[in-house]
């Protein structure tokens, strides 16, 4: 059974201030030394592997780990938008302790109603979130039909992906891990998707 697609699917390294827990959403923050040595190390690791493309967010977290990895390929690097992680509203910015200081009830609400909660402040669902990756992930796999490509994620969007690819509800996405810096990888055949590698 001949391969249509390869995806190679990573998280961007470690961000500043990681150890708060901060909410970051669509909040631009950099990589900490240690992030930049994780995508240093993921460069690494995927320098022989034949890409036709990279793409990433536009937010610099992603960006930075994208640009590190297409050192070793002469390929495309594209930035999209849709690929930001999920907006949190008047959350953006803060840790989860100050969240569950300031906003106790919602996230309480949350709790009970995962999928369709939106922060206040006009924040994202995690349905929103999910039908703006998706669509995005779609897009990109009709432009590189055939191809093998990359994508540098955020924990969200990548965990969105992963439940696409596995036929999972998005309510099991926190189920999977995705560390800073991991590896995802699966093959896109005529009726079916194999998944190899998971927060490798």
């Amino acid at each position: 059974m001949e391969r249509l697609n390869r995806v190679y699917l990573v998280r961007h390294g470690q961000i500043l201030n990681y150890d708060k827990i901060p909410v970051c959403g669509y909040t631009d923050i950099d990589l900490t030394e240690v992030g930049n040595l994780q995508s240093e190390r993921l460069a690494d690791r995927l320098r022989l592997v034949p890409l036709s493309a990279i793409y990433s967010s536009d937010l610099q977290r992603s960006f930075k780990g994208a640009q590190i990895i297409a050192r070793y390929h002469d390929v495309p690097l594209y930035q999209r938008p849709e690929l930001r992680e999920m907006y949190f509203g008047d959350w953006e910015g803060l840790t989860l302790e100050e969240i569950r200081d300031r906003f106790p009830e919602e996230l309480e609400r949350r709790k009970k109603e995962l999928i369709h909660f939106k922060p206040p402040g006009n924040g994202e669902s995690i349905e929103d979130l999910s039908l703006r990756v998706i669509s995005c992930f779609k897009s990109i796999l009709g432009e590189q039909n055939g191809n093998d490509f990359l994508i540098v994620g955020h924990g969200g969007v990548n965990r969105v992906i992963l439940c696409h690819a596995l036929g999972l509800e998005l309510s099991r996405m926190f189920n999977l891990q995705q560390n800073y810096g991991c590896l995802n990888i699966f093959d896109y055949f005529d009726d079916s998707i194999l998944v190899r590698l998971i927060n490798g």
